[in-house]
């Protein structure tokens, strides 16, 4: 016999004591580590928490891996279905209807008044809203429940860029998230080059007729009628849905007028404000109704909304 298959089968008692020794440290080190395992929790191994700052400027503290969602804006609900991770959602609003499997979805109120005991009974682990207006109410309830809130509040379309890649990166999903900003951006430059050069319409954006309201300064409505080959006449009031009183309306002449359908467009907006009825855009019959959730909501659809925009403004360069 060989001397290996004899070193192999007759062990040396003193080899033997060695390698007995050394399976009970190998065995205490696993129980030790299993220990460990069950006092920590599957929560606590599956991530780690960050920090990030959100678009306020809030730093937020968020679990490595966020599996529970609840969004109380309609754009950001988009956001997340369109960054994939639709699943994640377990709370959103009333408002909230596209895709339409969003409307299955657990209601919490509405946007500007959504139920508290409706978010805590949901377990969220992040909350998404749209603007840090809706965030004073409730941060304090939602902080003391270690429920992460954090701030979205895009004022032009590179913002609402600049949020799909946020929230994707929150629901570590930013491979998704970057390929959809790509594919917007390209429709985006496409409708940019189409109208680069045309003489700029002058647009008045007609939010709601009786009492009238429209897009100012900081509305990425405003950004979306430059970037579709208009000039918002109402572009340099320092507000960003301002009301707007009749004479002002009246004395700003535009070309074209926008006006919403659906939702958005319900009786208050239902016909030209009266104030805009004898301007330019009445009278050559330049009156536009459009979806008021392509334009309302700053989420991925707002390219449909721009590609609309332009298309009703320069029909000549799209054929």
């Amino acid at each position: 016999m060989r001397n290996q298959e004899v070193a192999g089968t007759f062990l040396q008692p003193h080899v033997k004591t060695k390698l007995i020794a050394r399976a009970l440290i190998l065995s205490c080190a696993l129980i030790s580590l299993l220990s460990c395992v069950q006092r920590q929790g599957p929560s606590e191994l599956k991530s780690q928490s960050r920090e990030v700052v959100d678009e306020a400027g809030r730093k937020v503290t968020l679990p490595g891996k966020i599996e529970r969602v609840v969004s109380l804006a309609p754009n950001l609900t988009e956001i997340v279905y369109a960054v994939g991770a639709g699943d994640r959602l377990v709370g959103n609003t009333t408002f909230c209807n596209y895709p339409p499997q969003a409307k299955n979805v657990a209601k919490v109120g509405d946007t500007l008044q959504p139920s508290i005991e409706r978010i805590l009974a949901l377990r969220p682990q992040l909350v998404l809203v749209s603007t840090a207006s809706q965030l004073e109410a409730f941060t304090t309830q939602l902080n003391e429940q270690q429920i992460a809130v954090y701030i979205t509040d895009p004022r032009d379309l590179e913002g609402v860029f600049h949020s799909i890649v946020n929230v994707g990166d929150l629901l570590n999903q930013s491979e998704v998230a970057a390929e959809l900003v790509k594919q917007l951006r390209a429709r985006t430059e496409t409708v940019e080059r189409a109208v680069a050069g045309r003489p700029p319409v002058s647009v008045f954006f007609q939010l709601s007729g009786q009492p009238l309201y429209t897009a100012g300064k900081t509305s990425f409505v405003t950004n979306l009628i430059e970037r579709a080959g208009g000039r918002s006449v109402t572009a340099n009031v320092n507000e960003s849905w301002p009301r707007l009183s009749d004479e002002a309306a009246l004395a700003s002449r535009p070309e074209a007028i926008i006006m919403l359908s659906g939702a958005m467009g319900a009786t208050a907006n239902a016909q030209v404000a009266n104030a805009l009825r004898s301007s330019p855009a009445v009278k050559n019959g330049r009156v536009y109704v459009i979806d008021g959730d392509l334009l309302t909501r700053p989420g991925p659809r707002l390219v449909d909304g721009l590609e609309q925009i332009a298309r009703a403004l320069h029909p000549e360069a799209f054929k």
